[in-house]
Order: C-alpha cells, then structure tokens, then sequence
C-alpha cells in the first residue's frame, strides 16, 4: 500500500553502470528502441499472465529523472485471480503439505538464485531508487540473501507439533499455516523487505500475494524468475506492482488471512483500519526517528565512525536510522564539528558509481519534502552545520545534501517527524537520564545506539530505552534476533522464531489420558 505516484517522463535511457556497460535484460522483458526494460505481462499464480488492464507502471530513474523501465499496473480483477491462486494452492496442500525437508530445499534454491544474480539485483534496484551500489550489493542483495539464509535455519528449530502434560491430561500442540498472506512492500530496500515476509511465509507453508511498490518493481520480476526456476509450485506465489488503491483492495480482500505491510505509520494505520473488517491478522513494520547516544566516555572518533553511516545510511531512506544523535554537552562543541566535517566528506552522486555514499531521493516528492524541513529547521531556531540544500554540481537528478542540524531540541519538528532523508539533528544533553529521557520521548521507538567505553554501562542504557532494537558500541540488523518497534513503530515482529510466529496458527489437541508420555514430534 504505497501512499505515493511515481513521476516519469516522455523520455527513456537504458539502465547501465558507470562504465557504461547495459545492464542485462531479465528473462521475459524486453528493451525498447529508446533502452527502457519494458514487462508486459504479470506473475500470477507461478506464471506470467496478460495483465486484465492496460494500465503501466513508469518507473524513472532518480539520477536522471527519466522513464528506464515500465511494468503493468495490476488491477483489482488482478487481485482477485492471485488471492484465489494463492487460496487453491493452499487449500490444496500442493505446498503447505509438503515436507519441511522439501519447502527447505525449494527455499534454499531461492536463496542460491539470489546469490548467483546478487550484483544484477543491486545494479537494477539502485537505478530505480537511487541507494549507492555499494550499499545496494550490501542490504539489497546480499542482505536479502541473509535473511533467506536466517530463515532456513530457524525453521529447520522450530517445533511444528509438541506435546505438553496439561493439567486434564496430554496435549498436543500444533504450529499450523495461518494462510493466505498480502505481503506488501516498500521502495527503499524492497529485496530485503520482500525476504523478511516471503521467507518464513513460505518456510511455513503458506501462500502470498507481493504487492512490490511502483517506484521499484523491476527488481521483483528477477525475483520471479528466481523462485520459477527453484521450483516453487504454481498458486503460491503471485508479485502485483500496483500503487495504493489496489494495495488496499488486497489487504482488504476476505481471501486474505494476514497482512504483513511495511511502510509509513499512516499507510500502516489504514492497513489495520482495512484489515480489521474481516478480522484479518495483521504485522506492521512502520517509522522511526532512532536516537544514538554519545556517552561522555566515548571513544569520539570510533562513534563518529559508526554513527555517521548508520544515520546516512541509503541516502536517509532507512526506518532504522540513527536521525538523532545525543551528544554530551562537554563535548557537544568537539561532536559538532566530528559530525559536521564527516557529513560534509560524503561522495555525493550517481547511484551506480560504486565511489557514491550518498545517492538521489527516490523521487521529487521525497526532495521536496527534505527542502521543506530543512527550511523549517532553520525556522524553528535550529543551525545548519553541513549541507542544507541541493548540491551545487548536480543540476539533474533528485538530491539533496547530506544535512546535519545542531542547536537542536527535542521539541522540534525536525527531532520528532521522520523525514526520511539525509536530514540528521545533533542535540546536547546534560546528564545520562536526560538522554534515555530524550530518545524515548518520541512517538517512534523502533531502533537506537549508544556508545561508550563501558559496555556495562551501554547494556544499562540499552535496557532502559524503550525501543524495538539496540546496539551497543556498533550498529546493525541480526536476522535471528526478533526486528520491529514499539510505539508508532509497528506491531508483530520480524526475523527470529519470533516472526515465524506471525505466520502460524497454533492448535490444541487434547489427547485421552491413556495416550502416554508427552515426546515432541516434527511436522
């Protein structure tokens, strides 16, 4: 369910690296005389299929604001033939019956694909968004393929069938498929994003409708042919680009038994507003305005180090990013000027060039609304330190200097919305308590930092914020801990048997009493 319109323009260019080498063309499309990497027709049920409209997606490329691609437009009649593919595929037991040896073998093949395509995938997705290749080849494929690897063994732990001693007798538990899943994704890291709901969906027997967003919906036709070629049966999965309409349409679809969505708090709150008519269970993984705490006994040079790629990170366009850093008073004068020379020292660029750190907004819309708030920090008192415009040498394309703002209260828009883009507040605090007091005292709690030489001491902190993850000294994504945020941040959680707990149902049997002594089992 994307809440925004992809632009375009009459004009196309072909995709290509900075060397100039085309990208390679996916199998089943086509390049037009103008370069464009066109798809005519859907993955519906395992298959490609005539699209039941005409309409196209454009997707235009953010460094040169012009059309590289287009894919069809899925419609609700589109839909309606997924979601009852996805229906007979399961109601059928063609997949969720299968042995979890056989589901592990096809997913691991999915996994292998991936592997082999990696450099294909980020070249494809940093074209259409905009995040720096090198960060691309990092979360996007090979992120994508960890969280395929994480899945694999997690669910070869789990318990799908255990027995307990009850308390009027034996019992038999069962973890069971809950179903029919509308996995809907986002543009700025839709690989991984897509891996997080598809892998344990898939792992535990379900069947799933991908709604990939329209400003990056070339990459999951590779993922198409990729789990083609793994041999997934047809009906269980179905990949329909389509913009927010038809987004809500699937996840309000009465075939649908859960809805895993991640993007904004206001797509996620109409999600669960539309969902809630046929009580269909729901995960959502939302915004973020992270904190990353500087403690007075820092290492100032290694928690600059770490910070700065953790705030910048894919251009800003990252839910986890650490948007706020707390300094210490004491040294907030010595922070400011760390910071301010490390974001000024960013290679600001083309996406593609592997030399890039920090690449164009995924659209002008999303520019825009960077230009906005700086604009508005500068009004509500705040100092620009580094940045604070558009890059004077890059008169195309939608960029936006790495900005940091000091001088910053917690009070201010610019520390409390998530603006999704290189716009970074440094803020000064006093007292340890002040600080934990100040990253909680946000709507969002889904990630945060802190650094210090005492590792002791950041745990301590880290217990104390009220955030879905944390780190301590360094910063990252572990697939086998649970991922998602308290707050406006989300519900349900991601990664670790926590999340393949999402997509289970869980049954009791009660067993007669002569049937003997509880023993585990696997489905």
């Amino acid at each position: 369910m994307n809440q925004d319109t992809p632009q375009s323009t009459p004009q196309g260019t072909p995709l290509s690296t900075p060397q100039g080498t085309p990208l390679s063309t996916p199998q089943g499309a086509t390049h037009s005389t103008n370069g464009l990497i066109e798809h005519s027709r859907l993955f519906i049920g395992g298959a490609m299929a005539d699209p039941a409209g005409r309409a196209v997606i454009d997707v235009v490329s953010p460094h040169t604001e012009e059309v590289i691609g287009r894919v069809p437009h899925a419609s609700r009649e589109d839909v309606d033939r997924a979601v009852a593919a996805a229906r007979t595929a399961f109601d059928s037991g063609v997949w969720a019956d299968r042995p979890l040896a056989e589901r592990i073998d096809v997913v691991t093949r999915i996994k292998g694909g991936i592997a082999a395509r990696h450099e294909e995938i980020a070249r494809l997705v940093s074209a259409q968004n905009g995040s720096p290749y090198s960060w691309s080849v990092l979360a996007q494929a090979l992120g994508a393929m960890m969280v395929w690897d994480c899945a694999v063994a997690v669910a070869r732990g789990l318990p799908y069938e255990e027995r307990r001693a009850g308390a009027l007798g034996p019992l038999l538990v069962r973890r069971e498929p809950v179903g029919v899943v509308a996995a809907v994704v986002p543009w700025n890291v839709p690989q991984l994003v897509t891996a997080a709901k598809l892998a344990p969906a898939l792992l535990t027997g379900c069947s799933v409708v991908l709604k990939p967003s329209p400003e990056t919906p070339l990459d999951s036709y590779l993922l198409a042919e990729i789990v083609t070629e793994a041999g997934l049966p047809e009906g269980v999965l179905s990949i329909l680009p389509a913009e927010r309409e038809v987004g809500e349409y699937l996840v309000g679809h009465p075939g649908v038994d859960k809805v895993a969505f991640t993007g904004s708090v206001a797509a996620g709150k109409r999600v669960m507003e539309v969902a809630a008519r046929h009580l269909t269970r729901v995960t959502l993984e939302l915004g973020g305005k992270s904190a990353a705490i500087v403690l007075p006994d820092a290492d100032l040079e290694a928690a600059v180090a770490g910070i700065v790629p953790a705030a910048w990170m894919n251009n800003g366009q990252s839910c986890v990013a650490q948007t706020r850093i707390l300094a210490p008073r004491t040294h907030y004068a010595e922070l400011a000027e760390r910071f301010a020379a490390a974001a000024s020292a960013l290679v600001v660029g083309d996406p593609l060039d592997p030399a890039t750190q920090v690449g164009p907004l995924v659209a002008e819309r999303q520019r825009r609304r960077s230009l906005e708030y700086i604009a508005l920090g500068q009004r509500e008192g705040a100092k620009v330190l580094a940045g604070g415009g558009r890059p004077a040498d890059l008169d195309k394309g939608w960029y936006v200097e790495p900005t940091l703002f000091g001088d910053v209260s917690n009070d201010m828009r610019i520390a409390r919305e998530e603006i999704f883009g290189p716009v970074i507040c440094l803020l000064p605090y006093d007292t340890e308590e002040e600080a934990v007091r100040i990253a909680d005292d946000s709507d969002y709690g889904l990630s945060g930092s802190v650094w210090t030489r005492d590792a002791e001491r950041g745990i301590e902190v880290a217990r104390r914020v009220r955030t879905g993850t944390y780190s301590v000294n360094t910063f990252g994504l572990d697939m086998f801990g649970p991922f998602g945020g308290y707050k406006n941040s989300g519900l349900g959680r991601e990664f670790g048997p926590e999340g393949f707990a999402e997509y289970l149902e869980h049954k009791t049997i009660h067993l007669p009493a002569e049937y003997g002594d509880p023993a585990g089992g696997e489905a």
